[in-house]
């Protein structure tokens, strides 16, 4: 809560007088006004108080508030955003070589996607650039690719010996 203010017409203990308490609410309320609130309701004159240590037939002065210069503004915001970051090209390689893998080239691509994959990921470290995920991405489908890769050639030479040893055990079927 707000301490509560008794105005006195003497000083008590070094507090403020009425009068003083008077010219502090006008200099609030012109304070307010420049902010854009409402200000206090008037109490008393239409004028305010003579400034403290004026002569008391003095009319009163206009101008400027005493309390300071406007505040200082920052430069004015750009406009839009700005630009994104870079994505790194051996991400992309890397995972469009690893995804034709299973489409058009299953050896190689897995093979290129894996070494660009591992290129893309160290130069990521140390650079600005975005793109991690499809480095990872392309690595890991990559590595799986020749996984499968390496393991449909075990099936291929498998069956084929094993065709080639039924082929063998009955002879020719003519």
């Amino acid at each position: 809560m707000w301490p509560v203010i008794t105005p006195t017409t003497e000083p008590m203990n070094g507090r403020m007088t009425k009068a003083e308490i008077d010219a502090m609410s006008d200099t609030i309320a012109s304070v307010f006004v420049f902010a854009g609130a409402y200000p206090p309701p008037a109490q008393g004159g239409a004028y305010p108080p003579p400034a403290y240590g004026s002569p008391a037939g003095s009319a009163p002065t206009y101008g400027a508030p005493a309390y300071g210069s406007a505040p200082a503004y920052g430069a004015a915001p750009g406009y839009g955003y700005g630009a994104p970051a870079k994505t790194n090209t051996l991400a992309i390689v890397s995972l469009i070589a690893s995804i034709s893998a299973f489409v058009i080239l299953p050896f190689i691509g897995s093979v290129v996607g894996v070494i660009t994959g591992h290129m893309s990921l160290n130069q990521l470290k140390t650079s600005g650039e975005q793109g991690r995920g499809m480095a990872l991405a392309g690595t890991i489908v990559g590595w799986v690719g020749l996984g499968l890769a390496i393991l449909g050639t075990i099936a291929a030479i498998l069956f084929f010996s094993f065709l080639a040893g039924m082929y063998g055990q009955y002879g020719t079927y003519s």
